[in-house]
C-alpha cells in the first residue's frame, strides 16, 4: 500500500479520535462543574446526559448563519477555519505511544518542538482576523486582547521549554520522553512546569486568563458576530487546544507514555500512562474555571512580563549553568 493512503487512514482515524475527546470533554467539563457548583449538570439527553455533545452539535449546525453588513466576507468566512485547522495540525507529530514497531504518531519530526511553537503561533491570526474582519468595535477589541496576550505568554512558555531541551539534548519529541525514562523532567525543571502551565492557560484563553472573551466587557468578544456553524469552530478551536497544551505538558515533563513511579512491571500500555497523564490537566483546566475570577487585563499583562517572562528566564540561565558545569 502507498505511504501516502497509511498516512491519510492514520490521519483520518486520528481526526476522528480529537473530534471525539473534544466532544465528550466539553460534556465532562460541564458534568465536573456541576458537580463542583452542586447542581447534576446536562442529564437530559441520552442516558446519564452522553449524547448532549451531538445535540449541541445538531444545535450549532441548524442556527442561523448570519454575517455583519459591515463585515469582510472573505476574511470573516475564513477565520474560523485558520483556528480549525491550526489546532488540528500540531496531532500531526505528537506521538502518543511506543512499541516495538516504533512512535504511535503520523510523523516523527526531529525539530518537533520547533514544529509546535511555529504552528501553535499561527492560531492567533484565526482569533485577531475574526475580530477585525466582523467590522465591529467589541470583536476588535477581543481581537487585539488576544494578539497582546498571545505574544507575550509565548515568550515565558518558549523559556520554559528551553530548560527541557538542554536536559534532554534534542528537540524530537519522541527523543525528549526517551531522555525521561528513569526520572521525568518536572522534578529538576519544576519552575519551568509551574510557568509552562500558566502560559497554557493564557494561551488557550481559560479562566482566568480570558479576557479575549469577557463577557462583562466585550460582550463575547473576538467572536461576538459570529453565530451558528462558524461560532462552533472556534469552540472546536479552543478546546483542541486544550488537549494540545495537555499533550505537549505530558511529554515535555511527565514523561509522556512512560510509566510513574517505577509501575512498569504493571504492563500498561504506554498510551494509556499518556491518556491518563493528559485527562489529569484537563481536569486542572475544569478546576481552574470552577474556582478563580478573571484578572483585570493590566495585571494579566503586567503577570506575564515582569514576573513569568524574568522566572522563565533565570530558570533558564541556572539550567544551562548547571548542565555546563556537571557536563565538565
Amino acid at each position: 500500500m502507498p505511504d501516502w493512503i497509511i498516512i491519510l487512514i492514520k490521519s483520518a482515524i486520528l481526526l476522528l479520535v480529537v473530534v471525539t475527546t473534544f466532544a465528550y470533554s466539553m460534556l465532562a467539563e460541564r458534568k465536573v462543574l456541576g458537580w463542583m457548583q452542586l447542581r447534576p449538570g446536562p442529564n437530559r439527553v441520552g442516558p446519564w446526559g452522553l449524547m448532549q455533545p451531538a445535540a449541541d452539535a445538531a444545535k450549532l449546525i441548524l442556527k442561523e448563519d448570519l454575517t455583519p453588513r459591515t463585515a469582510d466576507p472573505l476574511i470573516y468566512r475564513l477565520a474560523p477555519f485558520i483556528s480549525l485547522l491550526t489546532a488540528f495540525s500540531v496531532y500531526a507529530i505528537i506521538p502518543f505511544g511506543a512499541s516495538s514497531a516504533g512512535t504511535w504518531a503520523i510523523g516523527n519530526v526531529n525539530a518537533g518542538i520547533l514544529f509546535l511553537l511555529a504552528i501553535t503561533s499561527i492560531g492567533v491570526y484565526g482569533i485577531t482576523l475574526g475580530g477585525w474582519a466582523s467590522g465591529s468595535k467589541y470583536p476588535l477589541l477581543g481581537s487585539v486582547r488576544a494578539t497582546a496576550q498571545m505574544i507575550s505568554y509565548e515568550l515565558g512558555m518558549s523559556l520554559s521549554f528551553i530548560g527541557v531541551l538542554i536536559l534532554a539534548g534534542t528537540t524530537s519529541l519522541d527523543g525528549i520522553v526517551n531522555a525521561q525514562a528513569k526520572w521525568w523532567f518536572v522534578v529538576p525543571q519544576f519552575i519551568g512546569f509551574i510557568v509552562y502551565i500558566i502560559t497554557a492557560v493564557a494561551e488557550t484563553n481559560r479562566v482566568p486568563f480570558d479576557l479575549v472573551e469577557a463577557e462583562t466587557e466585550l460582550v463575547a468578544g473576538f467572536h461576538t458576530e459570529y453565530s451558528g456553524l462558524r461560532f462552533g469552530l472556534f469552540f472546536i478551536a479552543e478546546y483542541v487546544n486544550m488537549l494540545t497544551v495537555s499533550c505537549i505538558a505530558s511529554l515535555l515533563f511527565l514523561g509522556g507514555w512512560n510509566a510513574p513511579f517505577g509501575l512498569d512491571n504493571l504492563h500498561v500500555p504506554g498510551v494509556i500512562w499518556f491518556i491518563i497523564k493528559v485527562g489529569f490537566f484537563m481536569f486542572f483546566y475544569m478546576w481552574l474555571r470552577a474556582t478563580l475570577p478573571r484578572f483585570r487585563y493590566d495585571r494579566l499583562m503586567a503577570f506575564g512580563w515582569k514576573f513569568l517572562l524574568p522566572l522563565a528566564t533565570l530558570n533558564l540561565v541556572v539550567t544551562a549553568i548547571i548542565v555546563a558545569y556537571m557536563g565538565h
